[in-house]
């Protein structure tokens, strides 16, 4: 029975062990190009969703202001039990005439409409919610444009971080393999121990930068994964890790003009004046008259079978005469609004020119600064490969060997800044243009 039993435990902990192990597995990284990460975050950033969620509701806004415009009908039924005080609708008990009335039952079915013929409120009340609209979709792009800079800025720090961590490792092992040199040479008494001890420093130096690119390129992978809105345990991975190592060509030449017509918070703002000139309309032709037509048909009776079919149809001219200076107060308050959206947009034109060319000054510097880190690298290479013959010819000691790793580890952080700041500063002005989506995510 013991046996038995036992057996059939171990039998079961061989089945659970597979599923313990898969458990226990970490997740595959997902591999992600640039251009990936951008269509990702456009899908499932939650700013992207709120964002379209506006635009919806202005979808709406502009529905319901459209409905005020066309014919309204409603059915309705009723029955009741009335009894009515004859003595207070006369004012005073008359003789002869009873106290009360009833109670009797009041019975009515039927519809009533109503449709405006000329409003020019409810008009200019629609036009404006349609430049609404219109106003929420250039928000929307305009949180688009800027989740993906914000993704192509996290994209390229992940990558900037990534070569440092190559970067430094490459370092390490150079340190390693001249603090091997200089223990064989002290082993072989063409060496001094302090030229051991300074490779070790060297290389122990050398390991805490690589710990600490380490720990900077997985902070970027995380605020990454962040910003695409993937599951906190979903690990990732950069595929384009080559491509930061080349010089894209830059985008095409800015125009300020060109791009205050393409940004999407200029559209925005044109919407917005367009719709707050339309308010203003609405509040001066609110002083016109507003025709009105309605009506009802039903059956009216004491009781459902003696209901007779009863109508009423009217049309009505409403014009306002004295409305305590609610209109004149809409006007101004619209004239308003009309003003501090043209300082806004005086606003954003200078901050559009100052953008674009901040860019272009950035991608120009920083060409050139990738050109001069290309070959501060080469003749950093060349230095440590002349100091290091030289110490091992016993010309030397290792001082020149370490002065040449520092300007190996200073070339290598130039190359890596220039790079990025290049990366940087072509989407920057991408998105200065209002182009950055279609340049990284078509």
């Amino acid at each position: 029975m013991n046996g038995n039993a036992l057996m059939l435990a171990g039998v079961l902990l061989g089945l659970a062990s597979p599923s313990a192990r898969l458990l226990g597995q970490a997740p595959v990284p997902m591999q992600l190009t640039l251009r990936e990460s951008v269509e990702i975050a456009l899908r499932q950033n939650p700013q992207i969703q709120i964002a379209n969620l506006r635009l919806a509701e202005s979808g709406q806004d502009q529905n319901i202001a459209r409905s005020a415009l066309l014919p309204q009908a409603s059915f309705s039924t009723t029955l009741g039990v009335e009894r009515i005080n004859l003595g207070s609708s006369f004012g005073a008990h008359l003789p002869g005439i009873p106290h009360h009335a009833g109670p009797f039952e009041v019975f009515q079915s039927g519809t009533s409409f109503s449709a405006p013929l000329f409003d020019l409120t409810l008009l200019r009340n629609w036009e404006a919610s349609h430049q609404t609209v219109r106003a929420s979709d250039a928000d929307r792009e305009t949180v688009r444009e800027e989740i993906v800079l914000l993704v192509v800025s996290q994209y390229l720090a992940a990558l900037r971080a990534s070569a440092q961590v190559r970067a430094a490792q490459s370092r390490v092992d150079l340190a390693s393999a001249l603090y091997e040199q200089a223990v064989d040479l002290e082993n072989n008494g063409a060496g001094t121990n302090l030229d051991t001890v300074r490779a070790q420093v060297e290389l122990q130096n050398e390991k805490q930068s690589l710990l600490v690119s380490e720990t900077q390129s997985a902070t970027a992978l995380n605020g990454l994964a962040q910003l695409l809105h993937l599951s906190a345990h979903q690990a990732v991975e950069l595929s384009d890790e080559q491509s930061f190592f080349e010089t894209a060509p830059s985008s095409p030449e800015g125009s300020i003009e060109r791009a205050f017509a393409s940004r999407p918070e200029a559209r925005s703002l044109a919407a917005q004046e367009s719709a707050a000139r339309l308010e203003k309309r609405a509040a001066a032709e609110s002083r016109l008259p507003q025709i009105t037509v309605g009506g009802m048909w039903s059956y009216q009776g004491n009781s459902a079978p003696s209901a007779i079919p009863v109508y009423a149809y009217q049309g009505s001219v409403n014009i306002p005469l004295f409305t305590g200076g609610r209109i004149r107060a809409q006007a101004a308050k619209a004239e308003l609004e009309i003003k501090r959206i043209e300082q806004q947009q005086a606003q954003l034109r200078d901050r559009i020119a100052l953008e674009v060319k901040d860019a272009e000054v950035q991608l120009g510097s920083a060409r050139n600064q990738v050109e001069v880190a290309n070959l501060g690298i080469d003749l950093a290479r060349r230095e440590v490969a002349q100091a290091r013959e030289r110490f091992q010819e016993g010309v030397a000691n290792n001082i020149e060997v370490v002065t040449a790793q520092d300007a190996l580890a200073r070339a290598h952080d130039n190359q890596i800044e220039a790079l990025y700041r290049y990366n940087q500063a072509r989407a920057d002005l991408a998105h200065a243009m209002g182009q950055i989506e279609d340049l990284y995510a078509k």
